[in-house]
């Protein structure tokens, strides 16, 4: 299954057949197959027609919905995958299972976190053991906490030292002093703030088609409007999809300075064809097939691995145990 985004201001989107077809305000227009799309990702003021939209919901091809600049505004999809029974399990979690669930949730964060830092430290050769060795000491603590607050608190220290040493990492054109957002200060803050949107959503899809519902969170606080189960799942994957991706943009001069302006409020946001560049890289990144999960003996790209983190979430939930999800470590 395929993903496609659609940034061109003005655009619109329509089917033709068993094709999908974008029509350009230079009159330009563009078609691909229908039939493997999984997801058509609208970024700004892009129309679609009423029959595209009644064909992808006949076909479960889900739309999300993004500013120009990337905010997440939301999604439309078919009711088909609605699966009551897991969706009753949901809301009755007790709240062992929640944190123990959430212990491993921050496990893999913090491991891949670490596994990040020592990745571009290769090219550095900073003196960054102490930093390394207080994450750690973090990490060790997980398991003995007997609350959420408790364990967040653990997680945050850990991020807090591990967003330092990328800014120490980061090239000196791009320095940053910690995570900002809303808006983002600073390029990389920028491009992992768009990311993390992207990311939420596709999470929200895997979430979505086993039939779960993506607002009953386990490590997150349940919130009005917030999908907190997608943000519990996309931790793990927030360092080794999304940092790193803006790690090496960066730090390889794909992207420069002037492929960022200053915008409402002081905000930091990429140009046309940079914002273009970063799309095309970031769905090639999910799309890469590679062996690195530690409790899956094959190649299998991002995006599968996604799916295979939701699988094990059902599976413990519906067991009931949340030992029998496997933390993701990357190696």
């Amino acid at each position: 299954m395929s993903y496609v985004y659609i940034c061109e201001q003005g655009a619109v989107v329509g089917v033709e057949g068993n094709r999908l077809q974008v029509k350009y305000k230079d009159g330009m227009v563009k078609t691909l197959p229908i039939e493997p799309l999984e997801s058509i990702e609208l970024f700004g003021r892009v129309q679609v027609s009423t029959a595209c939209l009644t064909e992808c919901l006949k076909r479960g091809i889900t739309l999300g919905f993004f500013s120009t600049t990337g905010a997440y505004y939301g999604r439309l999809s078919s009711t088909n995958h609605v699966h009551v029974e897991r969706q009753r399990l949901q809301a009755a979690m007790s709240p062992e299972f929640c944190l123990g669930l959430s212990k491993r949730l921050v496990s893999g964060k913090i491991s891949n976190q670490m596994v990040t830092v020592r990745r571009y430290n290769r090219y550095q050769e900073m003196d960054l053991e102490e930093d390394l060795k207080a994450m750690k000491r973090n990490l060790e603590k997980i398991e003995q906490c007997t609350g959420i607050e408790e364990l967040m608190g653990y997680e945050g220290a850990a991020a807090r030292i591990y967003f330092s040493c990328l800014g120490k990492l980061i090239d000196r054109e791009f320095y940053f002093e910690g995570r900002n957002r809303r808006p983002p200060k600073d390029p990389f803050n920028s491009l992992i703030s768009l990311g993390y949107a992207i990311l939420l959503n596709e999470i929200y899809g895997k979430i979505e088609a086993k039939g779960l519902n993506p607002y009953f969170g386990v490590l997150h606080q349940d919130r009005e409007k917030h999908p907190t189960l997608a943000s519990d799942f996309m931790e793990e994957w927030r360092a080794v999809l999304i940092d790193s991706l803006a790690m090496s943009l960066l730090n390889g001069h794909e992207l420069k300075e002037v492929d960022f302006y200053k915008g409402e409020n002081g905000g930091i946001f990429l140009e046309k064809d940079a914002f273009k560049l970063y799309l095309d890289r970031l769905e090639k990144k999910l799309r890469t097939d590679q062996k690195y999960l530690s409790y899956v003996d094959y190649p299998t790209s991002f995006r599968r691995a996604i799916e295979l983190q939701v699988n094990q979430f059902v599976k413990a939930l519906e067991e009931e145990d949340y030992n029998l999800y496997e933390p993701i470590f990357i190696r």
